[in-house]
């Protein structure tokens, strides 16, 4: 019995021009989402992947992404992420840098540049475009905290 040969014209490759993202898309506060790679634009399964632009000297409301875990690439511009129950840690990162979000962490993405837009790429476990805004207490002065992982210490 043979396999029914798949539709790779269809089912294969999808490129997504720059223009054609779609911004109707769940939003937070002080940032632009466009979402790239969905299950109804590119058929993906277990990803969602979009960009980010955080405008100059601009910060996001405190939030959360639920179960979903996230990923962000620094293409331009200057990072700085703060993180904890009351913003109490901090970290930054500039072009070419990652940033894992792991899930229900509460966060904040920030224009740590006054002068020029802080662009990223998104990637998110799941297809769900969960965004939980939240009123946090934050601190004034968060903890600054370096990466370091049991493979390079």
């Amino acid at each position: 019995m043979s396999e029914a040969r798949r539709d790779w014209r269809n089912d294969g490759i999808k490129v997504i021009p720059s223009t054609a993202l779609d911004t109707n898309t769940a939003q937070t506060p002080g940032m632009n989402r466009a979402a790239a790679i969905t299950q109804a634009r590119a058929g993906a399964e277990k990803l969602w992947a979009g960009t980010v632009v955080i405008h100059p000297d601009a910060r996001t409301g405190a939030h959360h992404h639920g179960a979903v875990e996230s990923v962000i690439y620094v293409v331009s511009g200057k990072a700085r992420m703060r993180w904890g129950e009351q913003l109490e840690y901090t970290a930054e990162a500039g072009p070419g840098d990652f940033i894992f979000v792991p899930p229900y962490v509460p966060h904040q993405e920030i224009n740590a540049d006054p002068d020029a837009e802080l662009s990223c790429v998104l990637v998110r476990s799941g297809q769900e475009p969960v965004v939980v805004n939240l009123e946090l207490d934050a601190v004034d002065d968060p903890e600054h905290v370096p990466w370091v992982d049991d493979l390079h210490t």
